[in-house]
């Protein structure tokens, strides 16, 4: 059986920071291949399209990537296991194995195909609990040489999705569960990195960073853990479905140097 996760070693001297890309996925497991809308399978709304090479230039940097062989739709890997909301603020999100996309349309092709919790359970021990064990081995292995590692979660949404937010979304936004996963040097550096552009940059706003941020950032433990959600257009074409390599790199401008801040600030944090 196939790995959940896919993993891009460093090309040089590893730092102490590992990139996760958890809803880049676009496979679906050849036993779940038949469960779902045929025509939407071919290529999965909601996925976080083409994160991962975005974020090229990591592996230059010492920073080991993992990210998702399979789609979110076969589960989401930044949602609670036991399916506990993230948000309590009425706002619409997909679920840990969610029965639509985010515009509210059925992606199993019939009611029957829908997962029972037996199914969940047996994708969470298959295709989830492998990402998380994997990410805390990476993180185990940075703070043990060392000691102390970051995580950052890279992710990307439309510019616009009325089922979450009826305004259009900033730029980018910074997570950190209000300043409980990360050390404030680290968040301070971020935000002042990638808000030398030019772009709108929120803070927890309003995303506060998953599942994934807030289960691993545990900073009084040495480890930290930040997410940046940013606008699919930033490096994508208008309609939000071809990469866009000036888009792109332009937004590679801001991350880099945002990157190579925080391993250098790194040094002078637990």
């Amino acid at each position: 059986m196939k790995d959940p996760f896919m993993i891009i070693e460093p090309l040089v001297k590893k730092v102490p920071m590992i990139l996760s890309v958890p809803h880049c996925g676009i496979e679906f497991p050849k036993e779940l291949q038949n469960d779902y809308n045929s025509d939407m399978m071919s290529s999965p709304d909601d996925t976080d399209w083409f994160v991962h090479q975005l974020y090229n230039f990591a592996s230059e940097l010492g920073v080991t990537i993992i990210y998702a062989r399979y789609s979110r739709w076969v589960i989401d890997l930044n949602r609670d296991p036991e399916s506990a909301p993230l948000y309590n603020d009425g706002r619409i999100i997909t679920g840990l194995t969610t029965t639509t996309d985010f515009l509210g349309n059925a992606i199993y092709s019939s009611e029957d195909k829908i997962p029972n919790q037996k199914e969940i359970d047996r994708r969470l021990k298959e295709y989830y609990w492998p990402y998380y064990k994997k990410v805390q081995s990476l993180l185990d292995d940075r703070k043990e040489a060392f000691g102390r590692a970051l995580l950052w979660d890279a992710h990307s949404i439309r510019r616009s999705v009325p089922t979450i937010r009826k305004d259009y979304f900033p730029d980018m936004i910074l997570g950190d569960n209000d300043e409980r996963t990360a050390d404030m040097k680290l968040i301070s550096t971020a935000m002042e990195s990638l808000s030398s552009g030019g772009f709108q940059v929120n803070h927890n706003t309003p995303f506060k960073g998953g599942h994934i941020t807030r289960y691993f950032g545990k900073p009084d433990q040495s480890i930290h853990a930040l997410q940046l959600e940013m606008n699919k257009i930033l490096y994508m074409d208008d309609s939000e479905t071809k990469f866009n390599e000036e888009r792109a790199n332009k937004m590679r401008a801001i991350l880099k140097p945002t990157f190579e801040n925080l391993i250098e600030q790194l040094q002078h944090v637990k």
